[in-house]
């Protein structure tokens, strides 16, 4: 059973099971690959390296290890501006996780811009889950239509959002 108590997301930290869905949905790759948007993509869905250099095709191999502890470097990273956005509002565990991953995988920029961002600064939490659902397209192709040979990118949203449901 999930937790449906909302704190305050300064106490709030990606938790294992983050972790572990990041690497379910996003795969692990020893070796750098373009992603379904075209994208350089290395390890555990990263674009970039620590050190904040761009993964290249020319990149040597990484261990699933080396990719776990990008990962977390990315997050840990990322986390602060993701908190900075929440100001005020409250989340459960599972909230803060779900859109932690969405904005992995779509970038800060368009979480800021995001309904699912107004939609909870609003206290509006199912209307934040609903547009999530919206978030459906990958190189302006719809990832719900399973030819379009990026139907992963839905199955991922259609799972955030039921996890995000599942606690409001």
């Amino acid at each position: 059973m999930q937790n449906k108590t909302k704190i305050s997301v300064a106490l709030l930290a990606a938790s294992a099971a983050f972790f572990v869905g990041l690497e379910k949905y996003e795969g692990f790759s020893a070796t750098p690959y373009r992603d379904s948007g075209g994208v350089v993509t290395q390890g555990i869905g990263s674009t970039k390296k620590p050190d904040g250099s761009s993964i290249k095709l020319i990149d040597p191999p990484i261990t699933r290890k080396t990719a776990q502890e990008w990962v977390k470097a990315h997050v840990s990273k990322d986390e602060a501006a993701f908190r900075k956005s929440l100001a005020g509002v409250k989340l459960s565990q599972t909230e803060y996780d779900v859109y932690l991953d969405f904005t992995y995988n779509f970038g800060q920029a368009n979480w800021n811009s995001s309904s699912m961002l107004r939609n909870l600064k609003a206290g509006n939490y199912k209307a934040a889950c609903d547009s999530l659902l919206k978030w459906k397209y990958v190189a302006k192709r719809d990832c719900s239509i399973r030819s379009n040979n990026c139907y992963g990118v839905w199955t991922r949203q259609v799972e955030r959002y039921q996890k995000c449901m599942g606690v409001n």
